[in-house]
Formats: structure tokens, C-alpha cells, sequence
């Protein structure tokens, strides 16, 4: 029995007002209680319940996000299951950033990661790339939420062309909102978005990139061919997710997006606590999902100062 239905089983006479006041608090208004009590070993400071919503501040940076009624995975909601949302690669990157780098996000979904780099550094420019409309809102509205002015947000993907393309989305998920059927649900919503090349959005704004951030469900490899001229001149570092299963369903294994960096300089590496360490190609037994990579002449002293 959810809130509203023990308030009208109350208004109707069903529910007798000594055990509604015992019911409303049992099942419903302890959990406010026990919510207080199970943060404090997360990485969540705060939950605000407003008017038909629900924002959740990050303990670490204060950054507050609201968080839609059925997702089920978005950073924050990670973050009160997990006690944190990808916290080693989250403390790498702000070890990566330069105070005044002009970072990319690829796939910005709600925000989670622009929106900490801009706060925590108020001199980076942030161009933050998210296609699903309903998802960008919320991007926007986090932005604003957080008084952030170095983000810059567009409502379109970045890919290897120019070009409108479906994406499939349901609403628990939609972190997994993808150009492939990640869920195989049959009630998968289909939505026309519009990509465009990196490379083209770099020669437009005349950008000089510092980092990438780029996490696309399976399509990251399309992402850097569209942005490879870039990533070739400025020798950005990049932070990457890279699943096996997610690839395998655009019919190309992690490895070649792999080689494809190998070829112009970089090397890979996975977090390990506070150090990276080097990985050269990804096997069956790989559990790693996130991976940076480093320019080996560019990056030669992060490199040398990080790795395991």
C-alpha cells in the first residue's frame, strides 16, 4: 500500500484515524528515518523531497541532481545503492583534469561527470553531448540546478557522421539508452536523434581539446572515428567505458577501438585504487568496464607519476 492509498483509506472510513497515524508512520514515514541513518556510509550528503521531485546531493562535491521517477540507474540512485558512483575513475579523472581544460562529454546523460568537473573546476569549458530529449532536460536542469555557467549542453550524440539515427530507450534505463537494443525488450520506446562528427563540432567552435569523457552503450568506437582527426592533433586524454557485450551488438570487439589508439600514440589503463595500470589488449577474462587513455609522449609524466 503506497502513501496515497492509506491517506484515502483514511478519508473513506476505512482505516481508523489511531491506525492511520500508526500506518502512515510504520510504513511509510520511518523510511525518512531510516534513509537518514543509512546515508551517512554513502557518498550522498543530502535527499530533498519537493513538489513532484526528488533532488539528491553528492556528499564529495556538493553537486545535486534531480533524479526522474523510474529511472533506477542514474548516478545518484548508483550512488545510495553502491555508497558511491564510480569512485576510483571519478578521483582519477579529477587528478587528470588541468583547472582550465576544455573537456567533452560524450554522452553527458544527466550530467553526473560534467557537471563535477565544472564544479570543481570553475575555469574548464565543458561541451556536454546528449541526444535523448527527455534525458537532456534533466541535463539542463541539473545544469541550472547547480548554477554551473561553464557547461555548455546540445541535444544532439556524437558519432562517425552526420545524420539523424534511432535510439532505443525505456525509462528505468535510461542510462542504456543506445543506437542498438541493449534490453532486447519488446516495450523498448524507439526515438529519432540527431549525431554529428566531433571533429566537425572542433573545427566549427575552433576548440583545442583537452579530455574526452565518452560512454555511448556500445557505441564508443563510432564516437572516436568521428572524432579522430581531433584526438590525433591535440592528443586529448580520454575516458572511456568499453563492455564487450554492449560492442559486440554493433559487431566489433573493444580491441579495435584499442588498436585504432595504439596506432597514433596512446596507451591504455584501467584504475586500480589510486594508481593506473596498463592493459594492452581485453580478454574474456577482462572485468574492467572504464579505461583511460594516455598519449605516450603527451602524457609522459602523468603517466610515469600514476602508474602502478
Amino acid at each position: 500500500m503506497n502513501i496515497l492509498d492509506t491517506r484515502t483509506g483514511y478519508l473513506s472510513g476505512e482505516i481508523s484515524k489511531p491506525d492511520f497515524i500508526t500506518t502512515m508512520y510504520q510504513l511509510h514515514h520511518s523510511k525518512l528515518f531510516e534513509y537518514a541513518e543509512y546515508i551517512k556510509q554513502t557518498n550522498i550528503a543530502s535527499i530533498e523531497i519537493l513538489d513532484d521531485k526528488v533532488i539528491i546531493t553528492s556528499r564529495d562535491n556538493g553537486v545535486k541532481m534531480i533524479c526522474p521517477k523510474e529511472e533506477q540507474r542514474v548516478a545518484p540512485i548508483e550512488a545510495l545503492n553502491f555508497l558511491d558512483y564510480e569512485a576510483i575513475e571519478s578521483a582519477m579523472i579529477m587528478r587528470l583534469v588541468s583547472p582550465e581544460d576544455c573537456v567533452i562529454d560524450i554522452g553527458a546523460n544527466m550530467g553526473w561527470y560534467s557537471i563535477n568537473i565544472a564544479k570543481r573546476f570553475a575555469k574548464c569549458k565543458v561541451y556536454a553531448f546528449e541526444p535523448i530529449p527527455k534525458t537532456y532536460s534533466f541535463l539542463t536542469q541539473n545544469i541550472k540546478l547547480n548554477n554551473i555557467n561553464n557547461i555548455e549542453a546540445f541535444q544532439f550524440g556524437l558519432s562517425n557522421e552526420k545524420k539523424d539515427l534511432v535510439f532505443y530507450f525505456y525509462p528505468e534505463g535510461g542510462v542504456n539508452a543506445s543506437l542498438a537494443n541493449l534490453s532486447e525488450r519488446e516495450d523498448v520506446e524507439l526515438i529519432n536523434c540527431h549525431v554529428e562528427k566531433l571533429d566537425d563540432f572542433v573545427i566549427e567552435n575552433e576548440l583545442k581539446v583537452d579530455f574526452i569523457k565518452c560512454d555511448v552503450e556500445g557505441a564508443e568506437l563510432f564516437a572516436f572515428k568521428g572524432g579522430l582527426e581531433t584526438i590525433k592533433r591535440d592528443k586529448p586524454i580520454v575516458f572511456t567505458e568499453m563492455l564487450r557485450k554492449w560492442s559486440a551488438k554493433f559487431n566489433y570487439h573493444p580491441n579495435e577501438i584499442m588498436s585504432m589508439f595504439y596506432k597514433i600514440g596512446y596507451q591504455c589503463f584501467y584504475c586500480s585504487r589510486d594508481r593506473l595500470v596498463e592493459i594492452d589488449t581485453m580478454t574474456d577474462d577482462t572485468i574492467e568496464t572504464n579505461f583511460f587513455f594516455l598519449h605516450a609522449e603527451k602524457h609522459f609524466s602523468q603517466i610515469t607519476n600514476l602508474k602502478q
